[in-house]
């Protein structure tokens, strides 16, 4: 029998690591006619509503921390169901938008295609150009969504989970900011989210350090299809 003084301590049962969820929008009238959006605030399609409807049940499931979203209504009416499962307030952040297409918003991809032969070449051959000539580039939206990206992960505590509800691009650049992953290798080993699905990324640690490290623990899932 063991006495008082020499019993082991039971240690608290570690918290687990840190996640984050990120999550493109459910597909819009646009998305669904193939127009160019950028920062153009669209609504969601029929389909898209069936999706955010399929999708939010195992998003809520991830039992978010905290549920951040771009302030564009495609983004912020996803973000608002999943939140609605869990009885969350949903935070907008601007930074998570889409990258901004400059004279291409609004315009049929075809028409994109035919009226600025120049720019999609300079893309098609990896280049960073700003998207329809006055918008963003890759790099930028990088910085902004990346940025957004890391203060939401400085504010979860040992094994809590964020959702984060952006757009095919900036979540795509800002999940890869996050994992210090170039963007061109992002770019030719990733390929694009579909709409209502997601990023999940995970802090994990190397058995020979303390050192944390965030991980991708899968991409574009979703485990149905609308």
């Amino acid at each position: 029998m063991t006495s008082a003084g020499s019993a082991t301590a039971k240690l608290p049962a570690a918290a687990g690591p840190r996640r984050v969820v990120v999550v493109r929008h459910a597909e819009t009238v646009d998305n669904a006619a193939r127009v160019w959006q950028g920062h153009k605030d669209t609504e969601l399609s029929e389909r898209g509503r069936e999706q955010v409807q399929a999708a939010a049940p195992h998003l809520a499931a991830y039992a978010p921390a905290l549920i951040v979203s771009s302030d564009l209504r495609r983004a912020a009416s996803t973000a608002d169901a999943i939140a609605g499962l869990t009885g969350l307030e949903v935070r907008l952040d601007a930074r998570l938008r889409e990258v901004h297409v400059g004279e291409w918003q609004g315009l049929h991809a075809d028409e994109v295609r035919e009226r600025y032969p120049d720019v999609i070449a300079a893309l098609d051959r990896g280049e960073d150009a700003p998207r329809g000539v006055t918008g963003e580039t890759r790099a930028q939206v990088a910085e902004r969504a990346g940025a957004a990206l890391r203060e939401i992960v400085h504010e979860l505590l040992p094994g809590q989970t964020a959702v984060v509800v952006a757009h095919g691009v900036s979540a795509r650049v800002a999940a890869s900011v996050l994992v210090g992953l170039d963007q061109d290798t992002s770019d030719a080993v990733f390929r694009g989210l579909d709409n209502c699905h997601w990023i999940e990324l995970v802090e994990s640690g190397k058995s020979f350090s303390e050192v944390t490290r965030w991980r991708i623990s899968g991409w574009n899932l979703g485990p149905w299809n609308v």
